[in-house]
């Protein structure tokens, strides 16, 4: 099996035990949006440690400035996710919520692709990519 399979199976593999951990800190500080913040300072802390270690050095910023504005966005991505998993988990089940969360990935992924947004090649919506679509809502709601 190739590394970058194993790598993504691995990643999400972790996005429900984040959602379950972040469950924890929510009930203690009141708040699932005070749960993705502690998740997110650990993170952080956690990427500069790892990213140091690894590349033996401090990232290039030559370029920042000329990125598309849209590229900034993913902060606030990053709080929808992480504060919407982190509410979600305890009232849906972490089966449900990841089925959900997959879900709204794979019909967010369709309309990006079908507009060609933030630089994408426009694709169509055929039959052949809705169909699978419709059997990962079906999936989740059946999960549920």
């Amino acid at each position: 099996m190739p590394a970058a399979i194993l790598t993504a199976l691995l990643a999400g593999a972790m996005l429900p035990l984040q959602a379950l951990f972040n469950a924890c800190p929510g009930r203690l500080l009141g708040s699932p949006l005070w749960a993705a913040c502690v998740s997110g300072a650990v993170t952080t802390v956690a990427l500069l440690v790892f990213g140091l270690i690894v590349t033996k050095g401090l990232p290039r910023t030559a370029g920042a400035t000329e990125l598309p504005w849209w590229a900034w966005a993913v902060g606030p991505c990053g709080v929808v996710a992480l504060a919407g998993m982190t509410a979600a988990a305890p009232r849906l089940g972490v089966a449900a919520m990841i089925a959900m969360v997959v879900t709204g990935q794979v019909l967010f992924s369709l309309l990006l692709d079908r507009f060609g947004l933030f630089g994408l090649t426009a694709s169509p919506l055929t039959p052949q990519r809705v169909l699978p679509a419709y059997l990962f809502l079906t999936g989740a709601i059946l999960i549920r």
